[in-house]
């Protein structure tokens, strides 16, 4: 397995043999195998634990169980206690996304203030199938279905190369303990219930399902960057932008096919849902002035062209402007806002209501204004640009939250979608002196 491992490493670019890395450690066999080979394989690492205090005495034994390894292999070792049940009600999502957002924020604190180069996490190829069918279910389109990357941003994934049964496996073969959880026994979570029923049920009709899927999902991130590049370049054909206004080619758009797949790709961007679209789509020829809305513009029809402009007063919103001096802010939205010295040891306040930047970065004075069809910014913790629209869509914002979503710019570029998440551009790193601190009052 260890020749897989660092096989796997290099082909995908995860890592260099000279970077430091701090593993996710969580105690189970996934966790506790990758830390054996990451140590056997004489790389530089660093382990962190979280303590999410959900199951009182056996996340206590865990938090114990990983100091341990840590100990043993001679590494550093990170712990924090969170009260993640408290930070759910809080912020008004499940228990398992409070999780996870705790868990990603504070280890990129640690891995920026002890200048660790990556973050790696344990998941590999049977969570890789579980994902695809929870996406699938819920209907995220492609972009949901190519499953869990090896490498975004700072995370690396190099376990991604095997199966849960190599894990154990491995782990048998070499007397490795660990821990296990109970909750990972309980149906009453959507991965839960795939891993321990939906899965075995296709298997009884593919034994080799998993290894199918996998198979399945590589040819998916292929076309995937194909279709990417065919569809931004069929629609710069079709679209065009004239003061204030996007007007689409109503013949050239019917002469694309699929239709519906080029008229969602553009009218989305712009907050029409798919049963809004199947309308527009349905009335193209059926004569000029018909009006169909979204939470933020109207699209309306001509003779030869379909026209989206913005709702009337989305223009006239109000901007604020935010300069170095500032320290706090009570319209649009009220903003408490401080420049503070940063150094390593420093915690950085975690949670959607703080937003924590890299002062050097920015370029006063900042505007905060509402998002606006076609932005588009780095997420913190992503690979590459993302639009805010997808990102409201993907965090399930109803419409009245949506036209309420407010975004941080520097010179143009959006540095946080406020109450949402970061810009990775704009994010603290081991080279950072000097911070600004805002937070949502």
């Amino acid at each position: 397995m260890i020749r897989h491992f660092t096989s796997f490493i290099k082909t995908n670019s995860l890592f260099l043999k000279t970077d430091r890395i701090l593993l996710a450690v969580s105690g189970g066999i996934d966790s506790v195998v990758m830390s054996r080979l990451f140590y056997r394989a004489g790389y530089t690492f660093g382990i962190a634990h979280c303590n999410f205090g959900l199951r009182g005495k056996e996340s206590d034994s865990e938090e114990k169980f990983t100091r341990d390894l840590a100990s043993g292999y001679k590494v550093p070792f990170f712990t924090k206690r969170f009260k993640t049940a408290e930070y759910a009600v809080l912020n008004g999502i499940s228990v398992q996304m409070a999780a996870r957002e705790l868990r990603y924020l504070w280890f990129e604190e640690i891995r920026s203030s002890e200048k660790f180069d990556c973050i790696a996490t344990a998941h590999h190829l049977d969570d890789q199938a579980e994902t695809f069918l929870i996406n699938m279910i819920r209907g995220t389109g492609i972009p949901g279905l190519h499953g869990i990357l090896p490498k975004q941003s700072v995370i690396v994934r190099p376990m991604l190369f095997a199966f849960r049964k190599d894990i154990a496996a491995y782990a048998e073969a070499h007397g490795i303990s660990y821990r296990e959880d109970s909750s990972n026994l309980e149906d009453k979570y959507i991965r839960n219930k795939i891993r321990l029923k939906v899965i075995p049920l296709i298997e009884t009709l593919n034994p080799d399902f998993r290894r199918t899927l996998t198979s399945e999902i590589n040819i998916l991130r292929g076309w995937e960057e194909i279709g990417k590049k065919e569809i931004e370049r069929k629609i710069s054909g079709l679209v065009k932008k004239q003061k204030g206004k996007t007007i689409i080619d109503i013949d050239a758009l019917e002469n694309s096919s699929p239709i519906e797949l080029y008229a969602w790709e553009i009218l989305s961007e712009y907050g029409f849902n798919s049963s809004v679209v199947a309308g527009i789509l349905a009335n193209l020829k059926g004569g000029s002035g018909r009006k169909f809305l979204s939470p933020t513009h109207r699209a309306i029809t001509g003779r030869n062209s379909l026209i989206i402009q913005p709702l009337p007063g989305r223009d006239d919103e109000p901007v604020k402007m935010i300069s170095e001096k500032t320290k706090s802010i009570s319209h649009p939205l009220k903003l408490k806002v401080s420049v503070k010295d940063y150094h390593k040891d420093d915690t950085i306040p975690a949670g959607k209501e703080y937003a924590s930047l890299d002062f050097d970065k920015l370029d006063f004075p900042l505007e905060i204004r509402k998002w606006k069809a076609g932005d588009s910014f780095h997420p913190f913790g992503m690979k590459g640009k993302k639009k805010v629209s997808d990102l409201l869509i993907n965090e399930k914002v109803a419409v009245p939250d949506k036209e309420q979503t407010y975004v941080l710019c520097s010179s143009g570029k959006i540095v946080w979608v406020v109450g949402r998440r970061i810009d990775q551009r704009f994010r603290i790193t081991s080279k950072t002196t000097k911070i600004l601190c805002l937070k949502i009052i």
